[in-house]
């Protein structure tokens, strides 16, 4: 059983970076052909993916966020990391990593197999 597990802060000024860890265990995220994505949700809005890890390290990003979202990994530890730069009030939500075979869209439906439990992040003076 694959679990993720979100860590970091619940509450970020404006104009700062956001980060967030995701610890996974009960697989590799070397696993091959697999993703690993950071999505968010606003509160009363739709699901938003922010970017995806690939197995081999490749990186995607949706392309309206691009310019302030960093994904990274850390495969001795089993993370992988978002750091979101220059942070507005509109970028609250629930931060979720998750994880799938198959390379998430840019734009829903998602199909995902496995959720972290998701954390409440807050951007405010």
């Amino acid at each position: 059983q694959v679990q993720l597990q979100e860590s970091g802060p619940d509450l970020v000024k404006p104009s700062q970076t956001l980060s967030l860890t995701c610890t996974v265990s009960g697989d590799s995220i070397t696993t091959i052909n697999y993703y690993w994505s950071w999505i968010r949700q606003p509160l009363g809005k739709g699901l938003e993916c922010l970017g995806t890890l690939a197995s081999d390290g490749s990186i995607y990003y949706n392309p309206p966020l691009k310019s302030r979202t960093t994904i990274s990994r850390d495969t001795s530890k089993n993370q992988f990391s978002l750091d979101l730069s220059s942070v507005t009030p509109e970028d609250t939500a629930v931060y979720y990593c998750v994880s799938s075979r198959e390379l998430p869209p840019v734009r829903g439906p998602y199909e995902f197999d496995y959720w972290g439990q998701g954390t409440q992040v807050t951007v405010s003076s």
